[in-house]
């Protein structure tokens, strides 16, 4: 029985936890996305990143770093108390909520994988022996992508090798690349993971300024950003597919999107990241001021939480 109460807490706090930050995640999204479209895109897709997984990782380091020790060792072992309907309906919830994320996780992976098998046996080696391996394909595939999370690789399209001149297509690469370093089909796979409602307009936002960024690491002069542009509107000019979950196209669905990165490309200058690195500070302050708080007040903590759950429990 000690072992199902603590199981059922250490639920109950974590779905209370994150439901409760998501929802905060969620409203305040609209507002990180004006606050974030004043730094690069690099720094605001990974800021929109962190919003995102907040929640999760707050969550799980509440329950394993305090409330799991508190209950461990504050808790008596020999008393019998029973567990209250709402520590068991909240565990329960935080059950369900965590075997959601699982399959859906699950099932977004298969798919993808069996799509990216089906486009690899109509397709033909490039570069096989690169850091990350390039593969052409027949198919009617979006016109370049990355698939793949722990072994990612670029697929090119028949259609779009067609098109695109030369300096065209290596900056194009390079853009798909830099999907690859900033491990954004992994990231991906982190959403699919931290499921909750109304969660689609934070991850979009996301999305757009990660290709953004990817864009400002593809491009290193004007002539660059000129050539990626192109690509875009050449390749926009073919029927966009949808691709699979956990892979990463050169072009999006949004026309919209695909406009203003055009229209900041043709723009293209030098970008300035040391206002970004400033700004950062923000961040890492309140960060370290969190960390020595809970380090100098842990066990005060480890009490007031055992309490806490001590009325949750009745």
């Amino acid at each position: 029985m000690f072992a199902a109460r603590g199981m059922a807490l250490s639920f109950a706090v974590f779905v209370l936890l994150y439901a409760v930050l998501s929802v905060l995640a969620a409203w305040g999204g609209q507002a990180a996305k004006r606050v974030c479209s004043r730094f690069s895109p690099s720094l605001a897709a990974n800021l929109l990143f962190g919003l995102r997984i907040l929640p999760i990782v707050l969550s799980g380091l509440v329950t394993f770093g305090l409330m799991v020790p508190s209950f461990l060792l504050l808790e008596p072992h020999s008393i019998d108390e029973p567990i209250g309907a709402i520590p068991l309906g909240l565990g329960l919830c935080g059950l369900i909520l965590l075997t959601v994320g699982v399959v859906k996780a699950t099932a977004a992976q298969v798919t993808t994988s069996r799509i990216v098998a089906a486009w690899l046996r109509q397709g033909s080696a490039i570069d096989p022996a690169g850091a990350v391996p390039l593969f052409s394909s027949s198919r009617a595939i979006p016109a370049l992508t990355v698939a793949g999370i722990l072994k990612p690789r670029v697929l090119l399209s028949e259609t779009a090798a067609a098109v695109l001149t030369r300096s065209e297509l290596r900056t194009a690469l390079k853009h798909e690349m830099a999907h690859v370093s900033r491990r954004d089909n992994f990231k991906k796979l982190l959403f699919s993971l931290c499921v909750f409602p109304r969660m689609v307009g934070l991850e979009r936002a996301w999305l757009e300024a990660a290709e953004m960024a990817a864009d400002d690491a593809a491009v290193s002069n004007a002539s660059e950003a000129l050539d990626l542009a192109s690509a875009l509107i050449k390749l926009s000019c073919i029927a966009p597919l949808p691709s699979p979950s956990f892979t990463t196209a050169l072009l999006s669905n949004s026309t919209a999107e695909i406009c203003a990165r055009v229209e900041r490309l043709v723009a293209w200058e030098e970008e300035r990241t040391s206002t970004d690195r400033f700004h950062l500070w923000y961040a890492l302050v309140p960060g370290l001021g969190t960390i020595v708080y809970v380090a100098l007040s842990y066990h005060a903590l480890l009490i007031q939480l055992h309490r806490a759950t001590e009325w949750l429990m009745r």
